[in-house]
């Protein structure tokens, strides 16, 4: 079963809720001469290449994933002419500045080409993924001189780029971080070390791999504040921006995964024979700061796989419930009928559905939150984007992954025995789908993070913001007052209420019982994503019934789901109220010893 894109699904998110309209009308945006014509065309040419070029190659990439012969990886079949057809159409460089050679287009446009490229084929894509939050960093803390030395060639595709925190004995904990960084007489680097977990660390697909590399000078302090980042190319770089003599950087292994079998995932050996040249990004001892910037990129990105897994599931479950046929209908049948007619499938499906949904569009949301945080004209109107869209990056990280192995799993599921077995593909989205809440920081992480800098830091000042504009729409739905907008309302006002009083709850228990609080965590960020994406699937509810007569077929299944998501899953959210509130001081009175 092929992948199709679901280009009016995204269209509905990117118009009706995330204002793709009003994002181009900002100055930035305007020279792009971006309009709704020309946004069709780019979705549908990027349809196109997921659904003829990667799609194809995700099956046998995930049976075939290439392999390390030497210290050279050679890349799935198929993978090197795909990504020559990425170069050639410009997917590298869709958001970045047109100074570097890019499109210069919104975030929110780029986020469904994310989708879509995800979905046909998650281990390709994270070769682009790495490269974006790689581009990311270097625009924001780099000098002049490495901008124009590396970006044009890794915004247009040509070179792509790397993320290297992680080593044997360091794991998360970055303040481990023990590669070194000497010093030379002539302003570069000499880089010793070991970086594990390295995505797409080696190649064959581009002609140079630009590492960006996390590592202390000698007299760095000692923790994350000693932290430098460095970039570190596989082949060293001529003033002319041709290539020269290749780097000590070489792969020692690649790892052998559940799944994302395709994607190299490298253990990268610094300087075995003299040093790695490396050169300073930023200043020294401020390299954290600058990765953060590359992560947070990487973790709304890999939001996106988790919807985008979520999505290829959900499309596969549903053309395997329509064909298959078992049992009679409860209502009667004289004969078997297909599956997607029992009430328990349609209960899975539904759930698939409305899960995907609701993540895409939350992130899609966000996307756009971020195009105005850089490009709006009124300074406070960047600020509010900027935090709301800071506030919304681990909840798109941490609930839309876990929310895609659920999903995935449901889709496995739906086919019974037969997703159990490989050839289906039902399989391969499980397996793929299970490193999305680890990678990139695990949901434990993004929670931590949702407690610490989002919540505790500003005294909930963003959250209590948001829970006041999920109040603007309880009143609309109320305003409204449909038989599916007050069913909305009666499961949203509750979900509101429970999402302010574990705000609350944290605000006043930090200082007091840390470990309770943070015990409740995840708890609470699963929490804040059934009510923040339930916010959205209200907002939904509303212009779908607005917009009824234009295409009733596909409105009122909005309205269906959006009401499914209320009825099965917001009414989930009280109950975590009451975990995190209550759950979190009993869970820390067991002992390690109890265990």
């Amino acid at each position: 079963m092929s992948y199709q894109a679901p280009l009016k699904e995204m269209a509905f998110v990117m118009n009706q809720l995330a204002g793709l309209s009003e994002i181009c009308k900002y100055p930035g945006f305007q020279a792009s001469e971006l309009d709704a014509q020309m946004t069709q065309a780019i979705l549908e040419e990027s349809a196109k290449f997921s659904q003829e070029v990667l799609d194809p190659l995700n099956w046998s990439a995930d049976c075939a994933p290439g392999s390390l012969q030497g210290d050279e990886v050679f890349t799935a079949k198929g993978f090197k002419e795909a990504y020559q057809l990425l170069v050639a159409g410009g997917w590298q460089g869709v958001v970045h500045p047109q100074e570097y050679g890019g499109q210069g287009l919104p975030k929110l446009l780029a986020t469904a080409c994310t989708e879509m490229m995800n979905s046909a084929n998650l281990s390709f894509a994270l070769c682009p993924l790495l490269t974006d939050g790689a581009i990311e960093a270097l625009l924001t803390a780099a000098s002049d001189e490495i901008k124009h030395s590396y970006l044009p060639n890794m915004i247009s595709g040509k070179w792509t780029g790397t993320m290297n925190l992680t080593e044997p004995q360091a794991g998360s904990d970055l303040s481990l971080v023990r590669t070194k960084a000497i010093a030379e007489p002539d302003g570069r680097y000499k880089i010793f070390g070991t970086k594990i977990y390295i995505t797409y660390g080696e190649h064959d697909l581009a002609e140079n791999i630009i590492h960006l590399v996390l590592a202390r000078t000698p007299d760095a302090p000692e923790g994350v504040k000693g932290i430098s980042l460095f970039v570190v190319p596989k082949f060293l770089v001529n003033p002319d921006a041709s290539l020269g003599e290749r780097n000590d950087v070489h792969c020692v292994s690649i790892e052998h995964k559940l799944g994302i079998k395709a994607s190299p995932t490298a253990v990268l050996q610094f300087g075995d024979h003299g040093g790695a040249t490396g050169y300073l990004v930023g200043q020294e001892n401020r390299g954290l700061e600058y990765m953060f910037i590359m992560m947070n990129a990487a973790r709304f990105n890999v939001g996106m796989q988790g919807v985008a897994i979520a999505e290829r599931a959900y499309q596969r479950a549903v053309q395997y419930a329509k064909e298959r046929l078992q049992s009679r209908d409860l209502s009667g049948s004289n004969g078997p009928v297909a599956i997607i007619h029992h009430p328990d499938v349609k209960r899975m499906l539904l759930t698939m559905r409305a899960y995907t949904q609701a993540t895409r569009s939350l992130a899609y949301v966000g996307a756009a939150a971020q195009d105005a945080s850089h490009q709006a004209v009124d300074p406070q109107e960047k600020i509010l984007a900027q935090t709301f869209f800071e506030f919304l990056v681990p909840i798109i990280k941490g609930f839309s992954t876990e929310v895609s192995v659920e999903v995935a799993s449901l889709g496995i599921q739906v086919h019974g025995g037969m997703g159990y077995i490989e050839e289906t593909g039902a399989a391969q989205h499980f397996r793929d789908a299970r490193i999305l809440p680890i990678y990139e920081g695990t949901t434990a992480i993004q929670a931590n993070d949702l407690v610490g800098r989002k919540t505790l830091r500003d005294g909930g000042a963003v959250a209590k913001r948001i829970a006041k504009q999920i109040e603007t729409t309880e009143t609309q739905l109320a305003t409204h007052a449909s038989d599916a907008a007050l069913m909305m309302l009666s499961h949203l006002k509750p979900a509101r209420l429970a999402f302010e009083e574990v705000v609350e709850y944290v605000l006043q228990n930090a200082k007091q019982d840390i470990k309770a609080v943070f015990g409740g965590s995840v708890t609470y960020l699963k929490l804040a994503g059934l009510t923040l994406s339930g916010w959205q699937m209200a907002r939904t509810l509303l212009i779908a019934e607005e917009l009824a007569n234009e295409d009733p077929e596909f409105y009122a299944a909005k309205v269906t789901t959006a009401i499914f998501f209320a009825q099965q899953l917001l009414t989930q959210v009280p109950g975590l109220a009451v975990a995190v509130t209550q759950g979190g001081k009993s869970l820390n009175a067991m002992t390690a010893d109890q265990f």
